[in-house]
């Protein structure tokens, strides 16, 4: 979430190649370092502040980048990836005992906590295409073939059926119109245009939106059932270009699967944790509220999609609308293609398991560093998320070392590995909702991982180096969306890849294309786990919120030119960033003095102007959480960052302020207007409340 300032941090050496890998490789994947997740999603924290402190241990920190092992990494994820494991299924249950035991092998107590949650299986779907005058139907087969010599052929039979998790059932015959990326924009252009969508089975691309969305927009604008299909313009590589196993692209008939549920967490308990003897609504109720799809959808490969454009009729899209240079001319419909669609789907309460492992603070046992990954997966998962979960249980295993070797950590260190990330983040958000109070208190911060694939592709650079090479900023990114399981952490208590949530996120996939010689993943886990050390062991917090106020800023602008011409006005966020300012200052000047006590042995490690100091730091990000949550998204309770409306899968600043924003320009009233400036005035609000708490004095 925080923008982190990467440079001490990622100055980590890149692992050494494995003797049997050339040190020459194919840079196929560079893209695929924009998706580390190892960019810090904090419950507490803004700003790491990464020039090495004087008062960590170098020894430690030393030791942990030198015991880095691509083999350890290697050997976890094909254990992991052997057989596909969908969340509250027994091959999910079975990775969940491999990892207890993996911590428990390091002497690091570990337990799993379970959790009954609605889930969504396939029982039937079907999908054919039908044109006026011609004389045959086209069934498509719905299916992901495997390859020559797969590895895990016989295993593939494990893989649930191509679906969307709880789609709703029924049976749909209706024209095809193309709906480019399913964004509300693009629906609109088709309203623009007269291609009415009404009762009409829309079919739309990844690429832009989650499919969640995708598939709302489509209800939204009247639509009767939706198809979403991976074009070989995003995940097909250059025309002629081979497919995997020749190359990570994805082959035709691959098909991304996901979930449409646009909540977070247990559809049946929503707000709060699904522990033992809780409230619950009913199966039937969940399903009927509007964080769910509402109607018939499934995720079709680009080879079924490519026959159904080219049944399509009606006006040529516009160019940007079209494919890959050499395909054929996509046209809106609609029809004159029919498409019969039916899709029975088998909603049920299902366990899933989280995972704990807990190494217990010496100083501070009640303030937890968590780190955190999910396990679920679609298919085998080699990629998302196995690939994090590999690296943290290597991180895991460096740390065994360093405890061998006389190191505790400061503070408590949590291993966390999420159950059912993929239905909605649904076990950290159980997790969280269930200890909210209790991590709304302790919880330092919360690192997380998702697809541990750096980019040490050159031995003789640093992660830095290669860093700053393909980024504009050296900065990491902040995370507001609602992607992966540090949402619950950032905004309710305070794809990047071809293969992605495919039949193909293999083994074998990343062996040969994601990470050849699984550098990468041990490159992850020095960032990842040099960060753990860091939070859990300096005396004083590493945050800094000085940039913070410049973020802040930024995004003002933004607000400022889209309300550019109406009576709201942006002064209270002004004011409310220049004391924030101040405060940030301030409180950085004390940390400079009691940090030079430190060194003068003038202060004892255990003084409580450090743990008042420290207390400061991490409390002020919760400041910027609003107990009535997000206009229009009352989950997502930070006014800062978060996912907006129209797209829960990307971040967004001041999310609240923009959701209100859209609403006034679609209503356009005085009243809607009226209510951005209130919209911007909670913001203000809650900035103040961050430079208070920073300040530590009362008003």
């Amino acid at each position: 979430m925080s923008r982190l300032d990467a440079t001490s941090l990622l100055h980590t050496p890149s692992p050494p190649s494995p003797p049997s890998k050339p040190t020459t490789r194919r840079r196929l994947l560079r893209v695929i370092s924009i998706t580390l997740a190892v960019l810090v999603a904090c419950l507490s924290l803004l700003l790491l502040v990464v020039r090495s402190s004087p008062t960590t241990p170098p020894n430690y920190g030393s030791l942990f980048i030198s015991l880095a092992s691509n083999d350890t990494a290697a050997r976890h994820l094909r254990a992991l990836t052997l057989h596909p494991h969908v969340a509250g299924t027994r091959a999910n249950s079975l990775t969940a005992a491999y990892v207890r035991d993996a911590f428990s092998a390091l002497s690091i107590p570990s337990h799993i906590t379970p959790y009954s949650v609605l889930l969504s299986y396939p029982i039937h779907r079907s999908l054919s295409l039908a044109v006026p005058g011609r004389e045959t139907t086209t069934s498509f087969t719905l299916s992901q073939e495997t390859y020559p010599n797969d590895p895990y052929a016989s295993a593939t039979a494990e893989v649930m059926p191509t679906f969307y998790a709880y789609a709703a059932s029924g049976s749909v015959s209706a024209e095809a119109v193309y709906a480019n990326y399913g964004r509300e924009e693009d629906f609109a252009y088709l309203a623009s245009r007269g291609v009415d969508v009404a009762g009409k089975v829309a079919v739309a691309r990844y690429g832009m939106i989650h499919c969640e969305d995708i598939v709302h927009n489509a209800r939204v604008a009247g639509a009767a059932a939706a198809v979403v299909y991976t074009d070989p313009l995003q995940y097909g590589g250059a025309p002629g270009e081979a497919w995997f196993p020749s190359s990570r692209w994805l082959p035709p008939t691959g098909v991304q699967v996901g979930s449409l549920f646009r909540g977070v967490g247990d559809p049946t308990t929503p707000m709060w944790g699904s522990s033992e003897g809780c409230e619950r609504m009913s199966v039937e109720e969940a399903m009927a509220t509007d964080d769910m799809p509402g109607i018939p959808a499934l995720p079709v490969s680009a080879r079924d999609a490519a026959e159904i454009h080219a049944s399509l009729g009606g006006d040529a899209a516009p160019a940007d609308w079209q494919g890959r240079e050499g395909s054929p001319v996509y046209r809106l419909g609609p029809g004159p293609a029919i498409l019969n669609l039916t899709y029975t789907g088998n909603d049920t309460m299902a366990t899933i398991e989280n995972v704990f492992a807990v190494i217990e603070g010496a100083e501070e046992p009640d303030r937890y560093v968590i780190l955190g990954n999910h396990r679920d997966a679609w298919t085998f998962g080699a990629s998302d998320p196995n690939s994090g979960t590999a690296a943290m249980i290597e991180l895991a295993e460096r740390l065994s070392v360093l405890r061998k070797q006389g190191w505790r950590p400061r503070r408590t260190i949590i291993f966390c590995s999420w159950d059912a990330e993929e239905y909605g983040l649904t076990g950290s958000t159980e997790w969280v909702e269930e200890n909210r109070e209790m991590l709304s208190s302790r919880a330092v911060a919360y690192l997380n991982v998702d697809v541990s694939v750096q980019d040490p592709d050159n031995s003789s650079q640093t992660v830095y180096d290669s860093w700053v090479k393909s980024n504009i900023s050296p900065s990491i990114g902040r995370l507001g969306h609602g992607g992966s399981d540090f949402c619950a952490f950032v905004q309710h208590v305070g794809p990047g890849y071809p293969v992605y949530h495919s039949l193909y996120d293999d083994f074998v996939w990343m062996e040969k294309f994601g990470d050849p010689g699984f550098r990468r993943h041990a490159a992850a886990a020095s960032i990842w786990g040099i960060m753990a050390l860091r939070l859990a062991d300096e005396e004083i917090l590493p945050f800094n919120y000085k940039p913070y106020t410049s973020e802040l800023e930024e995004y003002t602008k933004v607000v400022e030119n889209e309300i550019r011409g109406t009576a709201v006005s942006c002064s209270p966020l002004h004011s409310a960033i220049r004391a924030l300012k101040i405060a940030a200052t301030k409180i950085n000047g004390e940390r400079k003095e009691l940090q030079r006590q430190l060194l003068s042995n003038q202060l004892s490690k255990d003084s409580m102007k450090i743990r008042a100091l420290n207390d400061r730091l991490m409390q002020a990000e919760r400041a910027f959480t609003n107990r009535e949550g997000l206009f229009k998204q009352e989950w997502f309770k930070h006014l800062v960052y978060g996912p907006s409306e129209q797209n829960d899968w990307e971040s967004a600043s001041f999310p609240g302020v923009g959701n209100a924003i859209a609403s006034a320009r679609s209503d356009n009233t005085t009243k809607s207007w009226k209510f951005v400036q209130h919209e911007i005035h909670r913001v203000a609000r809650a900035i103040t409340q961050a430079s208070v708490v920073l300040t530590g004095s009362l008003t």
